[in-house]
């Protein structure tokens, strides 16, 4: 390399532009070219931003839309950049932070520090997409201490010790692209030999399916339909089997949701089965045969009393806010159409944000927390 020269250029840092000459090479055998105090400062060819003004610029725009988010850079920040540099900005960052929480050995070792009771869940946010509306499927590991036993009639009452880790991530993917995710994931956290493993979803019949073959190497697997999903279906065969007033319906639905705590999946079917056969009307057997069928395909995930005695979860709630706040509250902002890859690249920032791992994932690029 023989030295060509200075180039000036001016940059954006965290402390506002700094304008650097820096040193010029090119070879006179070749095409090489070599700018080193680009290298050495990590600032990515054809980038004006510092590495700490990147970090700042993502955090924003992870957290709102990119206009406000250009608003808020100026008057948090005090430096000045545009909404498509955030755009942009925030796609790299993301598209670096869903490839961090595939191959990064810091999850493992969260999860392997953390104490309690290994959990999973799953659901899906629909995003809307240049290509219509998708699903976008989130994923959770996460580790909880058991909570104090409780009793049937305590369902709604009882507290959960707070998870000690969580590790979310999230794509737009055929369910056997999800299902491989998991079972990659499950090996790379060092899951395959944890004692017990729950599954938490809420009923859908390829979650299931998925994750009968992809958690088959751990020994214990406990599958459990979210208990409000099931409120919810107790409710709707209220609803359509009767003709009297809300408050009856919801009584009813309250005593049966009760009694299937009780007495669990098994004995509850039968009894419904009775209650079938005994209906007056087709409209009643109708719904009831709706019902049945739901919780007929689910007989094997709905051991609620003996979780509760456990002090184990029996409900899905943690992924549902993660998906309705931390992720398809930033994706909806605004109404936007996302291309696929952006959508899932802005989802990745926010799984960081809520698996408490944004710190180690800027370490990672040699930069520790602000002071």
């Amino acid at each position: 390399m023989n030295y060509r020269g200075l180039l000036f250029k001016t940059y954006v840092s965290s402390l506002g532009d700094v304008t650097v000459g820096r040193r010029y090479y090119a070879s006179r055998d070749c095409d090489c070219k070599s700018v080193p105090w680009d290298e050495w400062s990590g600032i990515p060819q054809g980038h004006r931003l510092t590495l700490q003004a990147r970090r700042m610029v993502t955090l924003v725009g992870s957290g709102c839309s990119f206009d406000e988010a250009a608003l808020k850079v100026v008057e948090l920040c005090h430096f000045e950049v545009s909404n498509d540099v955030i755009r942009r900005v925030c796609n790299e960052e993301g598209e670096e932070a869903a490839q961090w929480l595939e191959e990064s050995s810091v999850p493992a070792a969260m999860i392997t520090q953390a104490k309690g009771e290994t959990e999973f869940y799953t659901d899906g946010v629909q995003v809307k997409t240049t290509e219509g509306w998708r699903e976008l499927r989130v994923s959770v590991f996460a580790k909880r201490e058991v909570a104090e036993p409780a009793e049937p009639a305590e369902w709604k009452e009882r507290t959960l010790e707070k998870p000690q880790c969580r590790l979310a991530w999230a794509a737009i993917a055929t369910s056997d692209q999800i299902g491989a995710s998991w079972e990659a994931m499950l090996k790379r956290l060092g899951l395959q030999n944890t004692p017990r493993l729950s599954v938490l979803a809420d009923g859908a019949r390829w979650i299931w399916d998925e994750a009968a073959k992809r958690f088959k190497v751990v020994v214990d697997v406990e599958w459990v339909v979210d208990v409000y999903h099931v409120c919810e279906k107790v409710q709707d065969c209220a609803k359509a089997m009767s003709s009297v007033d809300s408050a009856s319906n919801e009584a009813w639905a309250t005593a049966k949701v009760d009694e299937l705590i009780t007495i669990e999946g098994p004995k509850f079917i039968e009894g419904l089965e009775k209650d079938r056969d005994a209906a007056a009307d087709q409209k009643s057997r109708d719904a009831l045969d709706s019902l049945i069928g739901y919780l007929t395909n689910n007989r094997d995930s709905l051991w609620y009393r003996t979780r509760l005695a456990e002090g184990l979860p029996i409900g899905s709630g943690l992924v549902e806010g993660t998906c309705k706040n931390m992720i398809g509250k930033r994706l909806k902002l605004n109404n936007p159409r996302w291309k696929v890859p952006r959508a899932e690249n802005m989802a990745a920032l926010r799984c960081l944000h809520y698996s408490k791992l944004w710190e180690s994932f800027w370490e990672s690029k040699g930069l520790s927390k602000v002071a």
